[in-house]
């Protein structure tokens, strides 16, 4: 199994997996030219694709999925309330719909789709597993609910978002409405958030974690690591691999 994070940020989000003859994205935030381009990094071809993962309906996360759904033929599988909301935006495409709290078989890969909390019709966090790993998927979510925890135990990588940091954002130049919407229930997690969330997931199996969602305003890589390696230190449960994911850069692939 491999996972890369092809892009994470603020202004485009996008997650490869591959097991076995399966490829996926977790959304396709960037334009579809820039995933193709990314993914060509990997060795990958865009037309290689098998499917595209919808976790939500906002432009950071879908920018590029339908115009790779309909040039590739490449299936969409989205939630039918986030399926109706974006009609237009993958009009022509072949649509997969699932129902959160419902897991299903895709190909290699069995996909769990769980609720979270984001100021958005059906937002959603994944757990992939495949014969390999169980990978746990979880950003754009205003706070960790118990569920959350539940589903994301006993993963050998996780994907976790780690938007910002508390003191940069309140004391940086975005408008107060803005700030109290990413410090809401349905906004974002904070890097103390994250790591909170990530020593409630310690457990002798995890071997990876991806710092995914960072703002490139409100937060800085170095001050996101320190954060989560401080967590892990704590630990001596286990001590996983911490990659922080770009906005510019394809990260690193971990190989499970």
């Amino acid at each position: 199994m491999r996972v890369c994070l092809l892009a994470s940020g603020s202004k485009g989000n996008s997650l490869f997996i591959e097991a076995g003859e399966t490829r996926v994205l977790v959304d396709a935030g960037l334009s579809a030219r820039e995933i193709a381009v990314r993914l060509e990094t990997l060795g990958v071809a865009a037309s290689d694709l098998s499917g595209i993962l919808i976790s939500h309906e906002h432009g950071d996360h879908i920018r590029g999925a339908g115009t790779l759904a309909r040039r590739f033929k490449i299936p969409v599988l989205i939630s039918y309330p986030t399926s109706k909301q974006t009609h237009e935006h993958f009009r022509s495409a072949s649509l997969v719909e699932f129902e959160a709290g419902c897991s299903f078989e895709f190909r290699d890969i069995h996909i769990d789709p769980f609720p979270i909390t984001h100021d958005t019709t059906d937002p959603v966090g994944f757990i992939i597993e495949s014969h390999e790993a169980k990978v746990g998927f979880a950003t754009d979510l205003g706070i960790a609910t118990r569920l959350v925890q539940e589903k994301l135990k006993f993963c050998r990588l996780l994907v976790l978002e780690s938007n910002h940091d508390e003191n940069m954002l309140l004391n940086g130049p975005y408008p107060w409405h803005l700030k109290q919407r990413i410090k809401s229930r349905h906004g974002h997690l904070s890097n103390v958030e994250s790591a909170e969330l990530l020593s409630e997931l310690m457990h002798p199996g995890l071997e990876g974690v991806f710092l995914a969602h960072l703002s490139e305003v409100n937060n800085h890589p170095g001050i996101a690591l320190d954060v989560h390696r401080q967590q892990i230190s704590n630990s001596t449960v286990c001590s996983p691999r911490v990659i922080v994911g770009s906005q510019q850069n394809v990260s690193e692939v971990f190989t499970l």
